[in-house]
């Protein structure tokens, strides 16, 4: 038996295996821009037509910034650095406290959270279809031992019946993207996954203004504790009055009687005022994620100025909202799986190859001889389907325009939901100096019927109804600079925060 000489072998094994891995790597290179250089098959994706308004309707609240007329007398197309709010919006009311619960919900809002996760799990698909453009490779060793039966029917002098089989095999496969599929579906789930991306913000955005607005009720219903807390003082004083005045004869029981009632309603008032705060103090710690037991949002009534918003150009507004570039990124998606439905029209083109090593003994194992391999292809055409792949075509183009109308849609509402706040803004304005002269009114109204009742002139029940008068536009004042507020953080959200489509990923 000749003696084995390892490195003369090996030199050849690796020479010859070095040449088989050039003439195979130029093979799938070829296949490779074969595949890569053929068109996708289906309709390539534009965005569907909108066109913005020149201006908002509605720009008249003096807290609203209309953006500058233009010198050549045309608005400029969307640009997201121009006339918008960049990053934490919230910052703009110059509240510390409301500061720190917004940096809360990114961090520990669950939600948010779940919105997150479902944009990692999007993206992670993309990953995964991505991976299609590419071969599958696999090792498959084996070592197996077989014992024949010596007795077996045809056996032969001299043949073994013991014997081992050592393998070491790999297959490799792959199907070349001739038609487009894979890209079409890589695409797909890119788009997906930014319309994911986009929901996310979404939801932030939604997050932070519900926070805002709750925190600033609650800032409004502390201003009105202010004010029952001033006006059942007021009162005490009223009814402690009221009742010198009944020991001196100058007053009678039923002026004690209007004016104790009069104070137990405004007490009541106050009351029932509390129960209104501990809602939105709940509301406020949910959405933070604080523990409901030992948070509390300190008493601060709103006396805080009414911030400048800038609106911008109307058609940054498909830029600013990220439920409009879900909604164009879905639409997006769409298309590509028309792409994805057409390449069933074509055949499927399959390579494949084995190779490996095979011995029954471990010192021929990986040997020239004992080398083993195969390499093919394969192709498949669909011949009749009954008019499947012509009615998933039709139905990926309907689910493309359905998808291409909900987009309109969106940006519609969107248009829509400014437009409200901004004429919110505008008439709670109008209304608000209304109100201030009212409550200046009916202040000097209760001045002078107090004044008359102190001298003698008239009952108590005038004081009692100019009284009631006074707190009813007092609170309606403080309502209305509080909706002022509300209304201000929701015209911030329809405009998008401080979000823009060039914070989606890529």
């Amino acid at each position: 038996m000749g003696q084995f000489t390892p490195v003369p072998f090996f030199r050849n094994l690796l020479r010859d295996a070095a040449a088989r891995s050039v003439i195979t790597g130029a093979a799938l290179s070829c296949a490779a821009v074969l595949a890569t250089g053929c068109k996708p098959v289906g309709p390539n994706y534009h965005k569907p037509d909108f066109t913005a308004p020149a201006a908002y309707k509605e720009t008249g609240a003096p807290s609203v910034t209309p953006p500058p007329s233009p010198a050549n007398g045309s608005w400029k197309p969307a640009s997201p650095s121009d006339g918008m709010l960049r990053g934490k919006w919230w910052e703009v009311y110059n509240d510390p406290q409301l500061n720190q619960y917004e940096e809360r919900i990114a961090t520990n809002n669950q939600q948010l959270k779940q919105a997150m996760e479902s944009y990692l799990a999007a993206r992670d698909q993309v990953a995964a279809v991505r991976a299609n453009l590419y071969p599958t490779l696999s090792l498959t060793p084996s070592v197996t031992h077989y014992r024949q039966s010596e007795n077996k029917p045809q056996a032969r002098p001299g043949e073994k019946f013991e014997y081992n089989d050592l393998i070491l095999g790999g297959q490799a496969g792959w199907e070349p993207d001739f038609w487009g599929r894979v890209r079409r579906g890589i695409e797909a789930s890119r788009e997906s996954a930014q319309a994911s991306a986009a929901d996310v913000a979404n939801v932030d955005l939604l997050l932070q203004a519900e926070l805002a607005a709750d925190y600033f009720q609650l800032r409004g219903l502390d201003s009105q504790i202010k004010l029952l807390k001033q006006t059942v003082a007021d009162l005490e004083h009223q009814l402690d009055l009221t009742k010198r005045r009944l020991a001196g004869g100058v007053a009678t029981d039923v002026d004690v009687a209007q004016a104790q009632t009069q104070l137990e309603t405004v007490r009541a008032q106050l009351v029932d005022v509390g129960v209104a705060r501990a809602q939105f103090e709940h509301a406020i710690g949910t959405i933070a994620e604080y523990n409901l037991p030992d948070f509390s949002v300190p008493f601060s009534p709103l006396d805080l100025p009414l911030p400048q918003v800038p609106v911008g150009v109307p058609s940054q507004l498909l830029e600013r909202r990220p439920d409009i570039a879900s909604a164009e990124r879905q639409t997006a998606a769409a298309n590509a799986r028309i792409g994805i439905a057409i390449s069933a029209f074509y055949p499927t083109i399959s390579l494949g190859g084995t190779g490996g090593f095979e011995s029954s003994h471990g010192g021929t194992w990986i040997q020239g001889p004992s080398a083993f391999w195969s390499l093919g292809a394969q192709a498949a055409q669909l011949l009749f389907d009954a008019g499947q792949r012509h009615a998933l075509t039709d139905l990926a183009r309907h689910q493309y325009e359905a998808q291409a109308a909900a987009y309109r849609n969106t940006v519609f509402v969107a248009f829509e939901d400014v437009e409200d706040n901004l004429s919110q803004l505008r008439i709670l304005n109008d209304e608000t100096s209304v109100e201030q002269r009212a409550v200046a009114s009916a202040q000097h109204s209760f001045d002078l019927s107090n004044q008359r009742y102190k001298g003698g002139a008239t009952s108590y029940l005038e004081v009692l109804t100019a009284e009631q008068a006074l707190l009813n536009n007092q609170r309606t004042l403080t309502d209305l600079q509080t909706r002022q507020f509300a209304a201000s953080v929701q015209l911030i959200r329809a405009l998008g925060g401080g979000w823009d489509t060039t914070q989606l990923p890529k």
